[in-house]
């Protein structure tokens, strides 16, 4: 469910790209100039709009810490952004001065990558703004690139229609011939990192999508042995009935979005009319359950993706969900009064209710408790309990929760889930002591997280309050 936030009308022509970071959004245009946004309250900053391309701007990006912005150009330069001042840090011109088409950085922000309408490829140091590689596809326009989310690879895509996956020695891991017919206008990586055959195996997730009107999911193993890699098709989507310009993924990996020819933007199966011509742009907020999608009518949407359940007063929950389906640390106290008359433990209603005992202080008793606090006398009185109360616990987590809404670590329901660089999300609490308590290394891959920041995980939250309400 989404609704429009506001309308941004402060371009002149077509709106090619929209990124975000943590605290920005930008956007590019034919009009030359790249606009600004705080993503707080979409107003737009005092050093935008940025000048500094001769001609239209087709592509920019963020650094992973927000603190620059690459833009690139028909002008044949990518050119570099302070987001402190507005400054033009650097301007790199492309070998060969043919028109960039797409540029992007890596992850760790150490690498960027512009291709080219001759299908040439550079890849550039980012610190120092140094050329490191170049690489080259004959008879063909770059139109699309992504970094893998550990920063060592990164796909391109062509107006031929192939994906090729290249290291960062621009050798070619694998070439996926005619991957989109009449050509790729789009591709993007998962942010989630998988591993599979006992570590054998690092697994990605890739989004592609192109003239053909498809978008389409790719699985790509890369092998820790050997490097070799494999690229397969896993699923394709005709949710849109012209071409698809762009897409994106949401900072969990869990929501794609895409925006077409036909005037549409799709996430997943929920298709929403969104602009009066083509949608050319679409990015999602990593912070926030925010998209924005551009097009050539010239104007910026910005979207909110709701909670279905907003708005529902707790009585209406219950009513609707009733305790059988509310998790224990929900229970009402009534409902904790109900439990014990279930139980046959019907004499410790009186005494558990003049101690406003609800179901999270149910599930923290201890035999410490009971005697010291609430005066259960009974020894068996108080093993019966808390024997029923470990039952209880027992069955909450074998009752059905989705494994991906529980964190790794604790192996609990998710408050406030997180998401590390490794790609996986973490009860916030558990990962933030991880991290404080051990060395960098991910808790699920134990490779080393290149960051320590944490990015809140607004997706999967609300994935996990609409489940509590119908479980």
């Amino acid at each position: 469910m989404t609704s429009l936030v506001c309308t941004l009308q402060h371009h002149q022509d077509d709106v090619n790209w929209c990124a975000f970071s943590a605290k920005l959004l930008a956007t590019c245009s034919g009009d030359k100039t790249l606009r600004i946004y705080n993503s707080h309250d979409f107003s737009e900053l005092p050093f935008s709009p940025l000048w500094g391309h001769g001609y239209s701007v087709h592509c920019c990006c963020f650094s992973a810490c927000g603190q620059f912005l690459a833009s690139c150009s028909t002008d044949a330069t990518v050119v570099v952004w302070s987001m402190d001042t507005g400054e033009i840090e650097g301007v790199l011109e492309h070998p060969g001065r043919s028109p960039v088409r797409i540029c992007a950085l890596s992850p760790d922000s150490l690498h960027l990558v512009s291709g080219a309408s001759d299908g040439s490829l550079a890849l550039w140091d980012h610190p120092t703004k140094q050329l490191r590689r170049t690489g080259r596809v004959s008879d063909t326009t770059m139109v699309a690139c992504s970094f893998s989310p550990c920063s060592q690879m990164f796909m391109t895509g062509s107006t031929y229609g192939d994906l090729r996956l290249w290291d960062l020695d621009m050798n070619q891991l694998h070439a996926e011939k005619n991957a989109h017919d009449l050509g790729v206008s789009c591709c993007t990586f998962s942010p989630s990192i998988l591993s599979g055959e006992c570590g054998q195996v690092v697994q990605f997730n890739l989004a592609s999508c192109g003239q053909d009107s498809l978008l389409k999911i790719w699985l790509i193993n890369k092998f820790t042995y050997g490097g070799s890699c494999k690229m397969h098709l896993m699923h394709t989507l005709t949710g849109q009935s012209a071409p698809v310009l762009s897409c994106a993924y949401s900072a969990d990996g869990q929501l794609l979005v895409s925006g077409s020819v036909d005037k549409t933007v799709t996430i997943y199966d929920a298709v929403i009319l969104l602009h009066c011509r083509y949608v050319t742009a679409c990015a999602f907020s990593p912070t926030s359950p925010i998209i924005a999608t551009g097009s050539m009518d010239k104007t910026v949407n910005i979207w909110t993706l709701e909670d279905g359940c907003r708005g529902q007063s707790e009585a209406e929950r219950r009513a609707m969900a009733g305790r059988s389906k509310l998790l224990i640390s929900d229970w009402s106290e009534d409902d904790v009064s109900q439990w014990l008359l279930e139980e046959g433990l019907g004499g410790l209603v009186e005494k558990f209710k003049a101690n406003n005992i609800d179901g999270t202080e149910l599930l923290a008793l201890s035999r410490e408790t009971l005697a010291s606090e609430l005066h259960v006398e009974s020894l068996g009185l108080r093993n019966k309990l808390l024997r029923n109360v470990e039952e209880l616990k027992a069955n909450s987590v074998c009752s059905g929760t989705p494994d991906e809404f529980l964190c790794p670590i604790t192996r609990e329901l998710m408050k406030e889930p997180v998401i590390a660089a490794d790609g996986y999300s973490y009860e916030r609490e558990a990962i933030e002591g991880w991290i404080n308590t051990r060395n960098r290394s991910s808790p699920m891959t134990n490779l080393p997280l290149l960051t320590t920041l944490l990015t809140p995980n607004h997706t999967l939250k609300m994935a996990i309050g609409r489940w509590k309400t119908s479980h």
